[in-house]
């Protein structure tokens, strides 16, 4: 066992108090969703919380990387951190003042998705840094890992801690793990500067054009980066139906969606746990594909019939057991074939083109489910009502199936071009 992780005690000081300041974040968008869904009853404009936070990311990304390439990967940690929880702050001081309102989330979740943009390939870089090549297969399991337990973890836990402490108890529970990780990153974790590559020192356009001319040199990078904003675009589609899907169900509510996530989360970590200890696949790019094809068909579908929370649960279980299994397929590959020197620009540069269909979607699945999928089955006699009426709540099943459909195309589409890449 020593010699398994041999190496890893740095990336394991990082890696654990990050997580723990992720789960912090994790629940106050959880209640913030809680919160606006109560006052306004939208899925749409639930699903602009989302948006207005990566509306920044997918925007500025690009320029982004050659920043972070640029400077010190820690104090860009610690700034970008320390102005996004400044952002929770200040949510905590208008509930305070009983000031708080929906425009109000939305422009402090943007401010908050412009210190992602940057923060997120500065802390991708520095896991490189800290990782011994060897070793990435299994840090990749671990983030994905610690990921799930996230994902498990902060419905139940915003969820109590919102009925029992309002939306404030779960501020504080924020600020209180990012204070823990920005101190522990600030004292006891040391990131080395990577060696330059020959590529960088020019100007920020330059640097920014570096990073997209390697894409553009590496095919199958871009392939799988374009595979996967296709699939962003239906999951993220899918994550605006959801609360609509759950809360507005007789069967369902505020626990049932805590619930539901959770299950989510629990998937992911069976699916983390696998990650870690499995072989090397023959072939990762197949591996990729076939996960995807995997989730995103069996849950939509599933949920598209489904009627209790027991089928809700095991839909989310089918669906997430595989996604931890392509993100460290995917992480290896990107590692392993994007220089250090260039990671922080490629990064950025992978995130505008993957990420971009996130807002997309979000929009997409808010709109499909209040505009679209509610009109056509408000008619309890209609044949649409009838048969995604199981649950009592067509309209945002009848969403399930069309992304469920969507993504069986999404993967269909990209299945030849893949394997050519690969070639």
């Amino acid at each position: 066992m020593k010699n398994t992780y041999c190496g890893l005690r740095t990336f394991f000081v990082l890696w654990s108090t990050q997580s723990l300041s992720q789960l912090g974040s994790e629940m106050t968008v959880f209640a913030l969703t809680l919160w606006l869904y109560e006052r306004t009853g939208s899925a749409l404009g639930t699903a602009l919380l989302s948006i207005c936070s990566y509306g920044p990311y997918v925007l500025m990304s690009v320029f982004a990387g050659a920043l972070c390439d640029r400077w010190d990967k820690k104090r860009t940690m610690l700034v970008c951190d320390g102005l996004a929880a400044c952002c929770s702050a200040a949510v905590l001081v208008l509930l305070r003042l009983d000031a708080l309102r929906p425009g109000h989330l939305y422009v402090l979740n943007a401010v908050a998705g412009l210190m992602n943009t940057v923060q997120s390939p500065a802390s991708d870089v520095a896991m490189t840094l800290i990782t011994p090549r060897e070793q990435y297969q299994r840090a990749s399991g671990l983030r994905s890992l610690s990921g799930s337990l996230v994902t498990l973890a902060h419905p139940v836990l915003a969820s109590a801690l919102f009925a029992f402490a309002g939306m404030e108890g779960v501020i504080y529970v924020d600020l209180a793990t990012f204070a823990v990780a920005a101190l522990v990153l600030a004292l006891f974790v040391r990131i080395l500067t990577p060696e330059p590559d020959g590529t960088g020192g020019g100007s920020l356009l330059s640097d920014t054009r570096a990073g997209l001319a390697w894409l553009g040199c590496n095919r199958l990078i871009l392939t799988l980066i374009l595979f996967m904003a296709g699939v962003n675009f239906v999951a993220s589609a899918f994550d605006a139906a959801l609360p609509a899907y759950v809360l507005s169900s007789p069967n369902g509510g505020e626990g049932a969606l805590g619930l539901v996530s959770s299950c989510a989360g629990l998937a992911t970590l069976a699916g983390s746990l696998l990650a870690t200890v499995l072989p090397p696949p023959k072939n990762r790019v197949r591996a990729i594909w076939w996960t995807m094809l995997f989730s995103l068909c069996t849950e939509n579908f599933i949920l598209a019939f489904a009627g209790t929370p027991v089928w809700w649960c095991l839909a989310q279980l089918v669906g997430w057991s595989v996604v931890p299994v392509m993100n460290a397929n995917m992480d290896v590959i990107l590692r392993s074939a994007i220089p250090p020197g260039m990671q922080g620009r490629v990064y950025a540069c992978r995130n505008t083109l993957q990420f971009f269909t996130i807002p997309l979607g979000l929009f997409a699945g808010g709109f499909l489910t209040d505009k679209v999928c509610l009109p056509l089955t408000a008619d309890p006699d209609g044949s649409l009502a009838r048969l995604f009426g199981a649950g009592g709540n067509p309209g945002p099943a009848l969403t399930m199936f069309a992304l469920g459909v969507l993504g069986a195309a999404v993967c269909a589409g990209f299945r030849r071009r893949l394997g050519r890449a690969a070639e």
